[in-house]
């Protein structure tokens, strides 16, 4: 059975047996600590390599929605010119929910990033491409800002523009990966997304999320479903 959940207004939480949502916390505390001490080297290879290609920090934070609008700070690898223009993003994000941006604009399977960005310095290129900008977000695992697995954390403007139906997005903790990524319709539009993220809810176990987390590595080598 589904509630309103009074701390999440517009939101349906889903029944999950706390079973579930205790062995899906202690996955994501184990994988994310092992994670994050066994890539210790890869980090300090990417903080270098963005140091000497372009000024400005190494991290790129941002703010995201999070379980019932909870905002948090998102952590990836800088990809861009320190001084990029937030703009042609945000014009993007919002033709693509209403379905009105053009095909090529996107990176396969990623909603976050525009395809020939002329503000991603020559390193955030590679980065992005071997979706290495992404692992900082593995503190936001460790933290509970994230889950390993779940729906992609909207931009606050984004979810300016949902429709109701789409803010049950929000009922869960957002994750780093989901079955949109993973599915061959991860090129396709935003309600498409949102139908995946929607099923994903009313499936989730710790059974899908070992499935999704496995079929998230021949994504990545596909070069696909990065956000």
């Amino acid at each position: 059975m589904q509630a309103a959940d009074p701390a999440c207004p517009g939101v349906v939480e889903p029944s999950t047996p706390s079973l579930y949502e205790l062995s899906k916390r202690v996955l994501d505390v184990v994988a994310s600590a092992a994670l994050l001490c066994g890539l210790a080297p890869v980090f300090a290879v990417c903080a270098l390599a963005i140091r000497l290609d372009s000024a400005g920090p190494v991290f790129f934070r941002q703010q995201r929605v999070g379980r019932c609008g909870k905002l948090f700070t998102i952590l990836k690898f800088r990809s861009m010119r320190a001084d990029a223009d937030a703009g042609p993003h945000r014009a993007y994000v919002v033709a693509f929910i209403q379905g009105q941006a053009p095909r090529h604009q996107s990176a396969e399977g990623a909603v976050y990033k525009l395809v020939d960005d002329p503000r991603i310095t020559r390193v955030g290129r590679w980065l992005r491409r071997t979706s290495l900008d992404e692992l900082p977000q593995l503190w936001n695992v460790l933290r509970g800002d994230m889950s390993l697995v779940g729906p992609r954390p909207p931009i606050p403007y984004e979810i300016e523009h949902y429709q109701p139906a789409q803010l049950q997005r929000l009922a869960v903790v957002p994750g780093l990966t989901g079955l949109w990524q993973i599915s061959a319709r991860s090129t396709s539009t935003f309600e498409a997304m949102v139908v995946l993220d929607l099923e994903y809810i009313r499936r989730r176990s710790l059974g899908l999320d070992l499935r999704i987390l496995l079929g998230t590595i021949p994504a990545v080598l596909r070069a696909r479903g990065a956000h």
